[in-house]
């Protein structure tokens, strides 16, 4: 019985370590599109990828917004009008 437990612990700390080593190289060079970037959720997490240093392709809804992230944002962030709720 010992010996069952043991064994799924160290199952579960060597498959907790090999996802922990799994890591995206140059990240510089990728880039995110993330939609609904006026505010909540897609804000937020735009501003966080730009801070890490990550290209961003950043879709608002208005171009009010649009202006509001470029202007507090990096090089690194781009925004583009982008209405999805229409099919066109």
């Amino acid at each position: 019985m010992w010996l069952y437990l043991a064994a799924f612990v160290g199952l579960y700390y060597l498959l907790h370590w090999y996802r922990e080593r799994q890591v995206v190289s140059h990240l510089q060079d990728k880039y995110v599109f993330i939609t609904g970037c006026d505010s909540g959720f897609g804000n937020l997490l735009a501003r966080q990828l730009d801070a890490r240093g990550l290209r961003v392709l950043a879709a608002c809804l208005t171009e009010k917004g649009a202006e509001q992230l470029r202007g507090q944002m990096s090089d690194r962030l781009e925004t583009v009008t982008l209405d999805v709720t229409k099919m066109e």
